[in-house]
């Protein structure tokens, strides 16, 4: 961990915590976090990604003092080591997928409740009519990917942008032994999926999965930190005494 830097270059400490390691540093609570501060922090879950099983914890979160943080880890215990049970092995693949909007270019019309009565009704079936067509759209098109890659779990959400195309992010969680297979699957369904286009990036720490695992841990606003198996030397940063850090569980 000598080598791994955190937010604003601090050095990282490793928090022995029963079968978890925490991983933190310090931050001067007068410093203010930003988008670098943010770089920083993935960074170093990257980092101890490449060594082990991590749990981000939010990204902002600070401990007060050791003690808060001990405490903190003491509490949330076997919910984290049963998240990292359920992750471990596990990598995150991301793929957007832009899609032609099927009802065409055409943007919504808003039309005033006190507009003509008969024209209002009308418009507001037109839309409802696309809104059906598009989640139509998007579900069959999130269904051929699922049937094409084959994930162990996933995570889509959809958009439409205001150059007429919808698109589909789409995060897969995988067995980080089967990332070269995805990769050639990829290949193969851009070749012959030609009226959509595709972006693929990864493999990344699972953060979507990560997160909807989390979501009930109860930790501390002010508080951050990551959690990692001792066995598997993990690490991720965390904050000290009134600083905010990356941490991993």
């Amino acid at each position: 961990m000598e080598s791994v830097l955190g937010v604003s270059g601090n050095q990282v400490f490793l928090y022995p915590a029963s079968d978890l390691a925490i991983v933190v540093s310090e931050h001067n609570p007068l410093e203010t976090l930003n988008q670098k501060s943010g770089v920083d922090h993935a960074r170093v879950i990257a980092d101890c990604f490449q060594h082990s099983t991590v749990l981000p914890f939010r990204f902002g979160t600070v401990f007060n003092d050791d003690d808060s943080l001990r405490k903190s880890i003491r509490s949330n215990q076997r919910q984290f080591q049963g998240n990292i049970d359920k992750l471990r092995g596990k990598t995150e693949m991301h793929l957007k997928v832009f899609v032609d909007d099927c009802c065409g270019h055409a943007i919504d019309k808003h039309i005033e409740a006190d507009s003509a009565g008969r024209q209002y009704l009308t418009h507001l079936r037109e839309n409802a009519s696309r809104q059906r067509e598009r989640q139509t759209r998007a579900r069959a098109v999130s269904f051929q990917m699922h049937r094409l890659f084959m994930p162990l779990d996933e995570e889509i959400s959809c958009r439409l942008t205001e150059s007429g195309k919808m698109i589909l992010d789409i995060a897969h969680l995988i067995d980080r032994k089967c990332v070269e297979r995805y990769l050639n699957k990829y290949s193969t369904t851009c070749a012959t999926m030609r009226e959509c286009q595709m972006q693929l990036s990864g493999p990344w720490p699972p953060y979507h999965f990560v997160q909807r695992l989390t979501r009930g841990v109860h930790v501390h606003p002010q508080q951050q930190a990551v959690a990692i198996p001792v066995s598997l030397l993990a690490a991720t940063p965390v904050v000290r005494g009134p600083e905010p850090l990356p941490v991993l569980a």
